[in-house]
């Protein structure tokens, strides 16, 4: 009846459609890629795609880590990990201008590093910052904007869950993409703090110094953190030692925070059963995803629309870094109206093969893309990270948390111009411990 492009594209609006009508993400690319499917092959066939992809996706080893991972983020949460981060980076530049913003952006890279997921950083450090930060006179517009920004950096500072979920829909060593998001983290954390820096010096009166503590206090607060310290060495320090495996780090890292969070006292039996409901339903949520992805990514490969899109970039001749700036562009309206984790297995089917193609680093590709929809989150008109922090402070309003924001969006266009550029800042790490080659 029509060409195979014309029927990826149709697929392709009929799940937006059915996303649209409030059809949940997974089950609507599961159904547009089966009636894509059928119009190829048999019904009978089609149909069993839902038990296929269904089986792979529980019997995946590499998913598992998923679960365990977000299991350790909730018990970190529980024990008052986030509490520990943020006290530390307090501690240690709190008496800067600035230094509550730029602490809570080192509070958000910490506990992202232990926790791993951007929506949980934000909540997590706008119930514990802001209030510490209006106390202290800072603007609420210019503290909110803060805590949405580093919220972000939950997903690219290892270890990821979006990372690993990358690592499995592509076929990509997970411990070389945890490297090579080391130094584009450490880079996110860096441009933050210059744009805070260069914020309240053009506006002392946004956010005030506060006291400098005695180094005595300094070293008893590090004293008090020791649980952070000792969860982020054993995961980190065990997967790029080669001690542990992603699998193995997950697993010692969930049953360090158990630990934390059963002899801090705060483990009481309906927190334990809260934690594992939660877990349960944000993995089942991401394998109902996966499973509707890899059907549609099915349906997709029938119709040969990723070659025809190769062929038009061939014939239109642009060159590979148009061709990234225009992903970029894309993606940031992607992230700040789908979920991540939909926007990039939704898109990997047309994306991926293009990148191959035009001869970039996967693992370079893996990290840029991550980046991009991080800073999706918090981009007009909708930036799930900016109605999260809207949810948990109600007396700010959105148009307040979008103007604290700008400093914090000019710094990560910056940066995401400089990683395009340059991806070499991602590489260098994976190619120094032998995962790539330069």
């Amino acid at each position: 009846m029509t060409d195979p492009f014309t029927l990826a594209m149709i697929g392709l609006g009929g799940m937006f459609v059915l996303i649209a009508l409030h059809v949940p993400i997974g089950v609507a690319m599961g159904i547009a890629g089966f009636v894509g499917v059928a119009a190829f092959v048999p019904v009978n066939a089609a149909m069993s795609l839902f038990v296929i992809e269904s089986v792979s996706a529980i019997a995946n080893p590499g998913l598992g880590i998923v679960a365990v991972f977000l299991l350790m983020g909730s018990f970190a949460n529980v024990a008052g990990l986030s509490a520990d981060i943020f006290r530390l980076a307090y501690a240690v530049i709190g008496h800067w201008r600035g230094g509550l913003a730029m602490a809570t952006i080192g509070g958000c890279a910490g506990f992202g590093a232990v926790c791993g997921s951007s929506v949980a950083t934000t909540a997590t450090m706008g119930r514990i910052a802001l209030p510490e930060m209006v106390k202290r006179n800072y603007s609420p517009s210019f503290a909110s904007g803060s805590i949405a920004s580093g919220g972000t950096l939950g997903m690219l500072i290892p270890p990821s869950v979006l990372m690993v979920l990358y690592g499995v829909l592509t076929e990509q060593f997970v411990i070389a993409l945890f490297a090579a998001a080391l130094l584009p983290g450490l880079i996110s954390v860096v441009f933050y703090f210059v744009a805070i820096f260069v914020t309240v010096t053009l506006k002392p009166g946004l956010a005030p110094p506060g006291p400098k503590m005695a180094w005595s206090e300094r070293g008893r607060i590090f004293v008090q953190s020791w649980r952070v310290i000792v969860l982020a060495l054993a995961v980190s320090v065990g997967i790029y030692s080669g001690i542990f495996t992603v699998t193995e780090a997950a697993s010692v890292g969930a049953t360090l925070a158990f630990l934390f969070a059963l002899f801090s006292g705060k483990l009481s039996l309906k927190a334990f059963f809260k934690v594992l409901l939660e877990t349960a339903g944000n993995t089942c949520l991401i394998y109902t995803i996966l499973i509707g992805a890899n059907i549609f990514s099915y349906f997709i490969t029938l119709t040969q629309a990723p070659d025809e899109i190769i062929g038009w970039i061939r014939a239109a001749e642009l060159t590979p870094f148009v061709v990234i700036l225009m992903l970029i562009v894309v993606y940031l309206i992607l992230g700040s109206i789908f979920d991540t984790v939909a926007s990039m297995v939704i898109t990997l089917p047309f994306v991926f093969p293009l990148i191959i193609e035009m001869g970039y680093d996967p693992i370079w590709w893996g990290v840029m893309m991550i980046m991009v929809m991080e800073v999706g989150m918090i981009t007009p008109p909708i930036g799930i990270n900016v109605f999260v922090l809207h949810g948990v402070a109600r007396t700010l309003t959105l148009r307040q948390i979008y103007a604290g924001i700008t400093p914090f969006f000019i710094a990560d266009v910056t940066r995401l111009i400089i990683m395009a550029a340059f991806p070499l800042i991602a590489l260098a790490i994976p190619a120094w411990l032998g995962f790539v080659r330069l």
